[in-house]
């Protein structure tokens, strides 16, 4: 009788209850369950099931890094940077209020970490997320021009509910790049959020896009709507060097 059922559950796409049937079924002999009280088991293998599917599927396409999560950061290290904010912001209501957030500082400082984990915090609240080098973008989109999935490449940046631009100002965009970089941000402004990390101010994009006019368009549809977080402690790498010279003192 369980292996037709689980045919036909498999048939109906129900593998979450397909998996847990003749567990649950032996569980609910032993303690009496109701048929209601059965099928709600059931019904919440399945739902858990597909959210475990979904995210990892999800997880797959986002490019995040599995071990740069929140937990992991060491806040103690950046001290002026405040936690409660940023344990805010992983609520990521921010996205339901198409919102951005910049990261600004020095190499070494934990932005791209900080950016990592709250992707992973939205995928965890059920968000499509993409994670992506500045440069990497740009050069995307310019390699698509030329094999003609141009559009279907500008769709996988434009689909994704958070789109995480990594590095901005890592390397000078050339000045023909500049406007693919600044289509994204012009198509995603007040629509869908993103997040960047920049080690460069405000001041000194004019020089990252070569042209000083579409640089403050882009950092106008950026700041309208966002929440900024300058990090000024020291460099990470620099603590882990310093740890390793202390170990081998």
């Amino acid at each position: 009788m369980i292996k037709e059922i689980n045919n036909k559950l498999k048939r109906f796409k129900l593998s979450g209850v397909a998996k847990s049937l003749e567990s649950r079924n032996k569980y609910a002999i032993e303690n009496s369950l109701s048929y209601l009280e059965f099928l709600d088991l059931l019904l919440e293998d399945e739902l858990i099931n597909r959210q475990s599917n979904s995210f990892k599927q999800r997880f797959n396409k986002s490019k995040l890094d599995s071990s740069k999560i929140l937990s992991s950061y060491d806040f103690n290290y950046q001290p002026e940077l405040k936690k409660q904010e940023i344990l805010d912001v992983c609520s990521c209501r921010f996205i339901e209020e198409r919102k951005n957030i910049i990261f600004m500082g020095n190499p070494g400082v934990g932005k791209t970490h900080l950016a990592n984990a709250i992707g992973i915090e939205a995928l965890k609240n059920g968000y499509k997320v993409l994670f992506i080098h500045a440069n990497d973008m740009v050069a995307k989109l310019i390699s698509a021009k030329g094999d003609g999935s141009y559009f279907s490449v500008l769709k996988q940046f434009l689909g994704v509910d958070l789109l995480i631009i990594d590095e901005v100002g890592f390397k000078k965009i050339p000045l023909n790049y500049v406007d693919e970089f600044f289509e994204i941000i012009r198509q995603r402004y007040e629509r869908k959020s993103v997040i960047v990390t920049t080690n460069r101010p405000f001041e000194e994009w004019g020089n990252i896009f070569g042209d000083v006019v579409l640089a403050s368009a882009i950092i106008d549809r950026l700041i309208h709507h966002a929440h900024i977080f300058k990090i000024t402690g020291k460099s990470y790498r620099i603590k882990g060097l310093q740890k390793v010279k202390t170990d081998n003192l």
